[in-house]
């Protein structure tokens, strides 16, 4: 991570604004996850964006943006996504830790948790059951393309997170058609 800032910053300078959209989903029982699968999850959902947070807040300029995605299963009671889930869980925190830590910069943090969205990250770990579940569990789904979070649903959020909003900060918005709620 830090030579990805260090990297940014030496081609085009200071950046107003990092967003993180590093994960991975593992679905399956508990009693099936295994330690390397949990130490992987580990590294990439809450690992990965901790030192993103930590390193971006070093390289954002003062009064920049910063949002990272999670999930809004961290809005659900669900079986099988423990460790997806529960990796991505840490990372509200991470969020409300770092928007106190900088806010004396006026640097703004969020966290956004998509619903299941329709990109190839996703479509791995369902079978055809579940994602007959995924493209009609949301309050919405019958107005979306796919039935599920599509890419165009979320970047307005970012975009407004990241510009106007940025008296949002700490914050963990679900944007997922009322797929899930906290």
């Amino acid at each position: 991570m830090e030579n990805l800032f260090r990297d940014v910053v030496a081609t085009v300078g200071k950046p107003d604004i990092a967003i993180n959209t590093v994960g991975k989903v593992l679905k399956k029982p508990m009693a099936e996850v295994t330690e390397d699968e949990f130490d992987e999850m580990s590294a990439v959902n809450a690992k990965t964006a901790f030192f993103f947070l930590k390193e971006a807040g070093k390289h954002v300029s003062n009064n920049g943006k910063i949002c990272t995605l999670v999930t809004s299963l961290l809005g659900a009671y669900t079986p099988f996504y423990a460790a997806y889930a529960g990796m991505k869980a840490p990372v509200e925190h991470f969020t409300r830790a770092a928007s106190k830590e900088l806010g004396d910069r006026g640097i703004s943090i969020t966290a956004i948790g998509p619903g299941p969205m329709d990109t190839p990250f996703f479509y791995p770990a369902e079978g055809d059951e579940a994602m007959a579940y995924h493209k009609t569990a949301a309050a919405l789904s019958p107005f979306s393309k796919t039935g599920l979070t599509d890419i165009e649903d979320i970047v307005p959020w970012v975009r407004f997170l990241v510009s106007e909003g940025w008296w949002m900060t700490g914050q963990t918005i679900l944007v997922n058609g009322g797929y899930t709620t906290k």
